[in-house]
């Protein structure tokens, strides 16, 4: 069984997060906006279903989803776009795979040396992100 997501983690780095942002089409002074913030994720699970929090000073942002169950999200404050996700578990990470109109889009989290890992990645950009438990 995958390490436990859940609990509040702080944002300690953040790589290639401006290219991510580019490859989502967000415009540049957005993406300066966005270069600046500390994120905070708070993350719940009750069985299969997950509640995932990205908070800052500037936007939050709230997913909620079943493993296994695709949904239709709305990526409102991020890039504001319609999107058909699924989580899944591939091994120790909870994996997403999000189509529509921008290609091989989607996230990763996992735990690793007690930090909380985040891949991003969408038409070839990828963002890494570590966050420390709170």
């Amino acid at each position: 069984m995958p390490a436990s997501l859940c609990g509040t983690w702080d944002m300690i780095s953040n790589v290639n997060l401006e290219g991510y942002m580019i490859a989502l089409g967000i415009s540049p002074c957005l993406r300066k906006i966005a270069l600046k913030l500390k994120l905070k994720k708070v993350i719940e699970q009750q069985g299969d279903q997950f509640i995932i929090k990205t908070l800052s000073t500037f936007k939050n942002y709230t997913v909620s989803f079943r493993v296994g169950q695709e949904f239709k999200e709305f990526t409102k404050g991020l890039d504001n776009r319609h999107v058909k996700s699924l989580v899944t578990w591939e091994g120790n990470k909870l994996v997403c795979e999000q189509k529509g109109e921008k290609k091989n889009r989607g996230w990763a989290h996992w735990i690793e040396d007690d930090k909380l890992h985040l891949d991003l990645y969408c038409e070839g950009e990828l963002c890494r992100q570590v966050f420390r438990r709170t």
